[in-house]
């Protein structure tokens, strides 16, 4: 449509955005992975028994080990009686035996075997009592504030609970941390001693960008489900807790990611360890300091407004040597109109020393000047 001299071009549309789906659960959240932005959140923070997605942080904990060297995949762990004996799902370990940690660690993830938790639990702390308290100092690490465990399973126990939100946090955790071990995440079944039992997730067969990752299910939990995906680049995380049964909480589910996917995009905006600036340094052996955000930085935003997208460095005033790599130097926020959707702090991507006596004495000069020119300037 041509538009004739004087008139008033049209505008351009926005991105129109519904309302998140309404889900038949009693608390979910939708977020992406990447730059942890929350998409969709009913109930996020309500104390609610996780069942067997507590098996998620027993995980986290096999794989850190893993990670650190303290405890390899073929290192075999004996089976007590009390891991033979613990009820609900089962990985069937037989009393007396020894199992390798790598096969324990499937039983937990794909089958959500009590009995792998617990020998696991006593492998590495020595039983489940002083396992739940790593969990539980772990979970205060990572920012789980609204998580208390007492057992690795999942089993029913007053005092154990979490949250929707703090749930996607730990998944957001185990797919960032280590990587290496994801992919268990996605196998849709185990086999051990001869028995074969598929994963309950049943978005693995339905849907495959879906990779991960547990089901839980208790009396009093429902049914719930915690599940990551990944489209062109981006992963979201979704959790649903209390459906009432096991194809509600894959339904659920779905219309969660299918929502993210359909609605938002999330791009990257700069890379690790970028130079975004090199502000003055005052008293340095050098005058400026590198400066950036140290880890890679991504925004989640409506799709098609990535080109709306701006920077703003917010720099501390009169930084001044000795810096060393790490320290703060100011704040980065990525605006959206008017909309701050990410901040971040600026550190320094580099030491600076502080420099010799006169360097310092010229400085102190430059900085007095510098500081006079201002006041009369503003």
């Amino acid at each position: 449509m041509a538009v004739t001299a004087g008139a008033q071009a049209l505008p351009q549309p926005q991105t129109i955005i519904p309302s998140p789906p309404q889900l038949a659960a009693k608390s979910w959240i939708l977020m992406d992975a990447n730059s942890g932005h929350v998409l969709a959140a009913h109930k996020p923070d309500e104390q609610l028994p996780p069942a067997s997605l507590t098996k998620l942080m027993t995980a986290y904990l096999v794989e850190r080990e893993l990670d650190r060297g303290t405890i390899m995949p073929d290192d075999m762990v004996n089976i007590s009686e009390k891991a033979w004996r613990t009820g609900g799902s089962k990985m069937f370990i037989e009393v007396g035996t020894q199992v390798s940690v790598d096969d324990l660690l499937r039983g937990i993830i794909i089958v959500s075997g009590n009995d792998a938790s617990v020998a696991m639990a006593e492998h590495l702390a020595g039983g489940e009592v002083p396992f739940a308290d790593l969990m539980n100092q772990h979970a205060s690490r990572l920012g789980m504030h609204n998580t208390n465990f007492e057992n690795p399973t999942g089993l029913p126990g007053e005092n154990h609970y979490s949250t929707a939100r703090d749930m996607a946090l730990l998944a957001q955790y185990i797919i960032n941390d280590y990587p290496e071990h994801y992919a268990i995440y996605s196998q849709r079944a185990f086999s051990f001693g001869g028995i074969d039992q598929p994963n309950r997730n049943r978005l693995l067969w339905r849907d495959p960008t879906v990779d991960g990752l547990k089901t839980g299910w208790t009396s009093d939990a429902g049914y719930g489900l915690v599940a990551s995906a990944e489209r062109d680049g981006m992963r979201l995380v979704s959790v649903v807790m209390g459906t009432d049964s096991e194809e509600a909480r894959a339904q659920e589910t779905q219309k969660l990611l299918s929502y993210g996917y359909r609605f938002y995009e999330t791009v990257p905006v700069y890379e690790q360890d970028e130079v975004l600036v090199s502000p003055r340094i005052w008293g340095g052996n050098t005058n400026e300091v590198s400066a950036g955000v140290g880890d890679e930085v991504y925004v989640t935003l409506p799709r098609n407004r990535n080109e709306e997208l701006r920077a703003r460095l917010n720099l501390n005033r009169d930084l001044m040597a000795p810096i060393s790599e790490g320290d703060q130097v100011g704040q980065l926020e990525i605006v959206l109109g008017e909309e701050v959707v990410g901040a971040h702090d600026l550190k320094a991507l580099e030491d600076v020393e502080e420099g010799g006596f006169f360097k310092r004495l010229l400085d102190q000069v430059r900085r007095f000047f510098s500081g006079m020119i201002s006041k009369f300037l503003g």
